[in-house]
């Protein structure tokens, strides 16, 4: 009987021939923590009495959730989390450098293969480049940090299978929301999904980095991609460092398997106030909203600001509409003012805000009573932006631009060429 890409994961890491359902203790090659809960974990280490991280080497700290510090209680975590970092000798991002999530695959630090923990949700983001990328909480993560190693229950796998190619005007954003509008919020609960079929070959990596950060949406302890040529190339211009790629094999066995037409697929666009809330574009069109957000850990990337840019370019952003964007990195923010991008987006009347999660969780840019607000991101919870009586949508940066335009939810493909 063949085995799932997890299901080989866990199984090199733990040096044992394992199966769904399995409980292993596997060792970790990467560990991740951020500015809004590193304090949280520095607290059991030292409930531990555990002074050393097991390999500093192994661990990166990035300040990403206020940037710049928008009170005083954040600036306190974000001094510790950098004083923790390199008391131990660990990497450290300090503020600006951009989101954890962009950070750690554009710098090259995440391989096929690997098993990966971060003390955030969308840890699950790394999948992308076939890695083991699991969400975990503080104590999880000191427990890690202390031994290098963490207690894994092997989980039982979907494969969706992906055929054709995404129309003109539909993102990869479109695809993981209709997916989870499917599955529902909870349908993948501890489950691993792998990606797979022709329609991937048609899927950039940042839309891979897209559909992947958003797999916990669904419930997904982990979302994997299997390496091919694209991964390939872009992981030869970040590192210089060997890896095996992990694919399933032919006979793998999994709890169900999924078939999803691209190019079938419109826009999509998640309701308030739940993630798996999805309806196409078409069915509120004429919603007027109030302000709009393009960034974040989901879709701040170099691709998703230029798509942004080729629709609000020559047009104006609608009167009295905020249109914030956030650039994930200070590698994208940077990339994107050589080739005009920023320059496209700030005369059309946008916003620009530094590289950081800020607006996403409601550390800047919080809408007003009763708002609209159309946003790139990947929750829309009562009170995620900050204020409980606004209401959030989510969608694709092409329907987040197309909508600041005209100051309501529109087609994006409308502004199409």
């Amino acid at each position: 009987m063949g085995k799932t890409i997890a299901e080989k994961i866990l199984g090199s890491h733990s040096g044992k021939d394992v199966r769904t359902s399995d409980i292993v203790l596997g060792k970790v090659d990467l560990l991740m923590g951020h500015d809004w809960n590193t304090t949280l974990t520095v607290e059991v280490l030292r409930e531990m009495g555990v002074e050393k991280v097991f390999d500093a080497k192994k661990v990166i700290l990035v300040v990403d959730h206020g940037v710049p510090s928008p009170n005083e209680k954040v600036s306190v975590l974000q001094k510790a989390t950098e004083e923790f970092g390199k008391a131990q000798g660990a990497l450290v991002y300090g503020s600006g450098e951009g989101i954890c999530h962009q950070l750690l695959p554009e710098q090259g630090h995440v391989l096929p293969g690997m098993i990966i923990l971060g003390c955030d949700s969308h840890t699950t983001t790394y999948g992308a480049l076939n890695a083991f990328s699991v969400g975990v909480g503080s104590a999880d993560l000191a427990a890690a940090l202390a031994s290098g190693q963490l207690w894994f229950k092997v989980p039982q796998t979907i494969r969706m299978i992906l055929n054709g190619r995404l129309p003109k005007g539909v993102s990869p954003k479109d695809l993981i929301l209709h997916i989870i509008g499917k599955v529902t919020a909870e349908g993948a609960n501890y489950m691993a999904v792998e990606f797979g079929g022709d329609g991937v070959d048609g899927i950039s990596m940042d839309g891979r980095l897209t559909i992947c950060n958003m797999g916990i949406e669904m419930g997904a302890k982990v979302v994997l991609f299997e390496v091919d040529s694209k991964t390939r190339e872009w992981l030869s211009l970040r590192t210089s460092q060997a890896y095996e790629p992990v694919s399933p094999d032919g006979d793998a066995q999994y709890v169900q398997v999924m078939q999803w037409d691209l190019s079938s697929l419109v826009p999509q666009v998640a309701k308030p106030h739940q993630v798996d809330h999805v309806v196409p574009v078409t069915e509120i069109e004429g919603l007027r909203v109030q302000q709009g957000l393009l960034g974040t850990c989901t879709n701040g990337r170099l691709e998703d600001l230029m798509v942004a840019a080729k629709i609000l370019k020559g047009r104006k952003v609608f009167p009295d509409f905020r249109l914030m964007v956030a650039p994930a990195s200070r590698q994208v923010l940077l990339e994107a003012i050589r080739s005009g991008i920023i320059e496209i987006l700030l005369e059309a009347g946008a916003m620009l805000l530094p590289p950081g999660c800020g607006p996403c969780h409601g550390l800047g840019g919080v809408p007003r009573d009763g708002e609209n607000v159309i946003s790139t991101a990947n929750r829309n919870f009562k009170g995620r932006m900050g204020n409980n009586k606004a209401f959030i949508y989510l969608a694709s940066p092409a329907t987040v631009a197309a909508s600041a335009i005209e100051g309501k939810i529109v087609d994006p493909r409308n502004y199409m060429e």
